[in-house]
């Protein structure tokens, strides 16, 4: 995508072809910064941190990682190290476990010699795929946005939840990618972003990329979802996902459930975009997805800036109350509409799933 007209990926490889760029997005939308990562440890803060967030960008960033540690030890003992170190990061978005694993499987079997360049390869075969993808992804959810125009005469009204676009993958986004295809042919659209507390992504990040395509959109609290809904001014939902089981349960941001037992109760389509790599062939039941426990300090603190351009936290809280962060919740299958993916769209079940990735389920 483009930033100011220049064309950006939230994850690239530096000129040396060996240290690697990042977004940091904890510094948006005030500012617009970017982090070289040098070693392993860069790769595994950036990713804790949520620098770098996003269940596709968390999977290119841990396969970068893992060639940054190559870049410095291509032993076994220091490839194992990697992995571990990496995969502790954050449990839920199972891409981070798909792009290690894929690397290791690649790099095992090789001579020491040969990993480092092998482990940057793959890397950036990783990003490449992901765009590709993620505009596959847009390509799919543009038919159903401009279905609905066409059927309408009116601006397709589009909410969404957290950040899905193109800063959460490599390039496109996920659930954003539609919104970019459709605004991009002429199909008029306009975009509810919810704030997405505790983290406000969708403030911080989502509203920014809209701003910075010219996606007509408009800013509201979560708790505004559902009196959206039941006044007729939300045509359907699209959000990302960070896992999905092989039944179609939908693990995403936490707020996401709310909304979509909201559209459920109004007859509004819930539609989940998500690329292949983010289908757990494992599981079967969503209540078996670990749900990662942040620290309490997102909930009783938000991050602004203030006047004098200085950024930083702010207390909205008393000292003692004590905070619960669960950072994602679980929406059941049966309350998702359908699965946009890099293939098609499919129904929010294990057999269409399955159908639909008959080489991979």
């Amino acid at each position: 995508m483009k930033i100011d007209g220049v064309a950006w990926r939230s994850i690239q490889v530096a000129d040396d072809a060996r240290t690697v760029i990042i977004i940091d997005q904890t510094c948006l939308p005030h500012r617009f910064v970017t982090t070289t990562l040098t070693t392993l440890d860069d790769a595994a803060h950036a990713i804790r941190t949520m620098q770098v967030r996003g269940a596709p960008l968390i999977g290119a960033t841990a396969a970068y990682g893992m060639a940054l540690a190559m870049w410095r030890d291509a032993s076994d003992k220091a490839m194992n190290e990697a992995a571990r170190t990496l995969l502790d990061t954050r449990p839920t978005a199972v891409n981070l476990r798909w792009a290690v694993e894929r690397v290791l499987a690649r790099l095992t079997p090789l001579d020491r010699n040969a990993r480092e360049d092998e482990a940057y390869a793959l890397a950036a075969e990783i990003c490449d795929e992901d765009a590709a993808i993620c505009e596959a992804i847009g390509e799919h959810g543009l038919a159903i946005l401009k279905g609905h125009h066409e059927e309408t005469g009116r601006p397709v009204q589009v909410m969404t939840h957290c950040n899905a676009g193109w800063l959460a993958t490599v390039d496109w986004g996920t659930a954003l990618a539609p919104v970019y295809k459709a605004h991009d042919a002429g199909v008029p659209v306009h975009v509810w972003v919810s704030e997405t507390r505790p983290r406000n992504q969708g403030a911080s990040l989502t509203a920014w990329e809209l701003a910075r395509h010219g996606v007509p959109h408009t800013l509201v609290v979560d708790n505004a979802a559902g009196h959206l809904m039941r006044t007729g001014r939300v045509d359907m939902t699209i959000t990302g996902a960070d896992r999905v089981t092989a039944s179609g349960d939908v693990c995403n941001k936490i707020g996401t459930y709310l909304k979509a037992l909201a559209a459920h109760r109004h007859g509004l389509p819930f539609y989940a975009a998500l690329p292949s790599p983010t289908i757990d062939w494992r599981l079967m039941d969503g209540d078996a997805i670990p749900i990662e426990e942040r620290g309490g300090g997102e909930v009783t603190t938000v991050t602004g800036c203030a006047a004098d351009g200085t950024i930083g936290p702010v207390a909205i809280a008393p000292e003692t109350t004590m905070p619960e962060n669960p950072a994602f919740d679980v929406t059941p299958a049966e309350l998702v509409t359908g699965l946009i993916t890099e293939r098609g769209l499919c129904d929010a079940s294990a057999g269409s799933l399955a159908g639909l990735f008959t080489d991979q389920a």
